[in-house]
């Protein structure tokens, strides 16, 4: 029996108005007006936020890919504002016309509310499980923050609709029917999942934070027009299954919220009512009381205290990891350890109880298994280095212990210690010894794991201060990176222009000689001291210039000046071009920086060359030789490299085509994205991890840097394609550690052959 003190969920039909009457009409037409007003200034000030939101991201955004998904939802959510705004005010309107016609109603039934096990666990529909994941989430939030005035809106209501029963779901003023209401405007955006979580998380910061002053007006609106004027804002009883918050909790608390509730939300609740239907399957306990037969011990089973204490016992024991000098554990040794954990804490139990033996239930069992084969998935995972993997699988004890405490670990993607193992893993992936050559982030990484052995006991706090510390590390690194890996891409950019502007150059002189047979002199110099000019014009000027369209000229010209004179007007002519060749011949020498000493020694033996054109006396060696047909270029010109016809970047690519060269690894090449990691295999077998920085827009290239920003490899197009062919590169992993996990344990529980 209720204390008569306490608060009641039912109202006194007593106080309960005619919903047909003038007055209540007029009432219901206030609440409409408060709730119009508040929730359109509200949803006003969101947008004028989404957009610096997006663009912020955008600017920090990890990838190209991630930053085109920003700002494309900025260029949605900028078309489509205003019909997202009218559809949610729109429906929150609808919800209280229903309200007063007396259709009330539980908020959207849509796919939070399925069980995961009819979603065929495909880690159920992700989109779908995230933006449902979202919603509850907001939801339990503001109903547990704002349960006062909320208790007092929804009981004047009650009253006001001829006291029917309502609660907080169905008040459609409440978190769950405005929520609701934004979700099915939130249909009318084509954005990515990871933006409309964003946005979400926006209408919680911006709307749902805001409704406190919608629910004082109108309780105090209701309250004043006599609607239970002498109402406390008391709390009732809450839901069984609003979400507890994931944070730092004292241990009376933390064990009291895992002995009355071991999993606080309905979709982490199904998630595991799902997984222990697969476990139950694998073990045959249904028919068997276990895979082998034996009969289930009996006994109480062990309180949270016994499992955390027993938990805590094992965890010292592997507190203190060896130093840089003494190696970790070979990856044989933690692989044992990880498969016999669930073994040596039974052992533990018993042990604490003066028994041989002992046993836990069902969904402890499942919670111990299901964290063992997240920690062997970590063991076998090619994306982490095998010094990283020996390092993480040490974290078996404190992940069992936070599973045991908080089980939503599994089903929620922002839960502080799912984020913090996937940060962990997602820097490890990209670290090798060469990479690492200090130690800092190894020794970043070691220092995580022996504060959580040694300090974690059921503080959850403990992931959110260990996380924000590694992101702090990790940014330092990431500027760091920046840095060189900018210095490596120019640098490249600036060769590739270089190798660019040398292979037009000869180009264009090999065109524009064609089949005349030209003097060694004439063409040195154009071979050599002129594609000097030219290469420097096109980087400097660019090919539009008319310094470039000059410098072609003067080929044309140096060409001509160099035939055969036969007759007065070919002479006429010749005489006529000199002095511009000369002139222009000098300004290019100047350009590229020739000695003056040097350009008069090479004016010299044109000269000589052209007297000898033109028939006119020429000097003479003391074998009588002509001296300008033999005479040594000066050394400033030999010691230019003459240009080579380098072949065009796609010519490799086309050669493996024609060769029947697998068209599945050139498709795998291109689909590379900026930011991706991959490993490398050299010949002697020692592997090194890069992530691609850049891909170069003239020559199509592929930059590869490690994680310090220093260049690993360069590769064409049909390089890297031949690379994967062979197996001497493979793209890793971009899907978060856990969320792979998952999948593997989902996918490996429903096969049929691993009880």
């Amino acid at each position: 029996m209720n204390n008569a003190s306490e608060p009641s969920n039912v109202v006194d039909l007593s106080q309960r108005l005619d919903p047909r009457s003038e007055r209540v009409g007029a009432l219901l037409v206030t609440v409409r007006g408060l709730a119009t007003k508040r929730l359109h200034a509200l949803a006003s000030n969101m947008f004028e936020n989404i957009d610096d939101a997006l663009f912020d991201l955008a600017e920090k955004a990890e990838n190209n890919a991630a930053q085109t998904q920003f700002f494309d939802g900025m260029r949605e959510v900028r078309k489509k504002r205003a019909i997202v705004e009218r559809t949610f005010l729109g429906q929150v309107a609808r919800d209280l016309a229903d309200f007063s016609a007396g259709r009330t109603r539980a908020p959207d039934a849509d796919a939070s509310a399925r069980p995961l096990a009819n979603i065929e666990l495909s880690l159920v529909g992700e989109n779908e499980l995230e933006e449902s994941l979202a919603i509850t989430s907001m939801i339990g939030k503001n109903e547990q923050r704002l349960a006062r005035a909320l208790f007092a809106v929804t009981q004047r209501l009650s009253v006001i609709c001829g006291g029917a029963r309502m609660d907080d779901a169905s008040n459609p003023v409440g978190p769950a029917s405005l929520a609701g209401a934004f979700r099915q405007a939130m249909r009318e955006l084509l954005v990515e999942v990871r933006v409309k979580l964003i946005i979400y998380k926006l209408f919680d910061r911006y709307v749902l934070a805001g409704i406190d002053e919608l629910y004082d007006d109108i309780n105090n609106e209701l309250a004043a027009a006599g609607v239970l004027p002498q109402l406390r804002h008391e709390i009732s009883t809450r839901r069984s299954d609003a979400p507890a918050p994931i944070g730092p909790a004292s241990p009376a608390a933390a064990q009291a919220a895992y002995a009355t509730a071991p999993v606080t939300d309905a979709a982490a609740a199904e998630f595991m009512q799902s997984l222990h239907a697969l476990f139950s399957a694998r073990r045959g306990d249904v028919a068997t009381g276990g895979a082998s037969g034996a009969p289930i011990p009996t006994g109480p089973l062990p309180s949270p205290t016994e499992l955390l204490g027993a938990l805590t016992l094992l965890q010292s024991q592997i507190a203190v990891l060896p130093s840089n000098a003494a190696p970790l554990a070979t990856q044989a040794d933690v692989t044992r350890d990880v498969a016999q954990l669930k073994e040596q804490l039974l052992a533990q139990i018993g042990q604490l109880r003066g028994q041989q033996t002992a046993h836990v239930s069902g969904v402890d069992e499942d919670t111990i298994d299901l964290v063992g084969m997240l920690f062997e998935f970590i063991l076998e995972d090619h994306n982490l280095p095998a010094e990283m993997q020996v390092m993480l699988a040490r974290l078996q004890i404190p992940y069992l212990k936070v599973a045991l405490l908080d089980r939503r670990m599994f089903a929620h993607k922002t839960h502080p210690a799912r984020q913090l193992l996937d940060a962990l893993a997602d820097a490890a992936k990209g670290w090798s010894a060469e990479a690492d050559r200090d130690g800092r982030l190894y020794e970043k990484v070691k220092t995580i794991v022996e504060r959580l052995l040694h300090d974690f006991d059921d503080d959850l706090g403990i992931f959110n201060r260990l996380a924000t510390e590694l992101q702090d590390f990790l940014d330092i690194s990431r500027k760091r990176a920046e840095l060189a890996e900018q210095r490596v891409a120019e640098s490249t950019r600036g060769r590739e222009k270089l190798e660019q502007a040398r292979r037009r150059a000869a180009q264009e002189i090999v065109g524009r000689i064609g089949e005349a047979s030209l003097p060694p002199l004439i063409y040195g110099v154009l071979t050599r001291a002129w594609a000097n000019y030219i290469v420097l014009t096109l980087l400097r000027q660019g090919e539009e210039s008319h310094e470039f369209r000059d410098s072609l000229r003067f080929i044309d010209d140096f060409v001509a000046s160099a035939r055969p004179v036969h007759d007065t007007n070919a002479r006429r002519d010749l005489r006529a071009m000199l002095p511009g060749v000369e002139r222009a011949l000098r300004r290019g020498l100047a350009a590229v920086a020739f000695q003056e000493a040097d350009t008069e020694q090479l004016l010299a033996q044109l000269h000589a060359f052209y007297r000898q054109q033109l028939g006119e006396a020429a000097p003479e060696t003391a074998s009588g030789t002509i001296v300008a047909s033999v005479m040594p270029l000066p050394e400033a010109i030999q010691a230019i490299e003459e240009p080579v016809l380098a072949p065009d970047p796609d010519d490799e690519e086309a050669a493996l085509r024609d060769e029947a060269f697998d068209e599945t690894y050139l498709a795998q090449a291109r689909e590379l994205k900026v930011g991706q990691w991959l490993e490398f295999v050299a010949g002697d077998g020692t592997t090194d991890r890069a992530k691609l920085s850049w891909v170069s827009p003239i020559s199509g290239r592929y930059l590869f840097v490690n994680r310090r920003g220093l260049k690993v490899a360069d590769h064409s197009l049909a390089g890297l394609a031949q690379a994967f062919a062979e197996g001497t590169a493979r793209v890793l992993d971009s899907t978060l550690l856990f969320d792979r996990a998952m999948d593997a344990i989902v996918e490996k529980l429903r096969q049929p052959d691993n009880a």
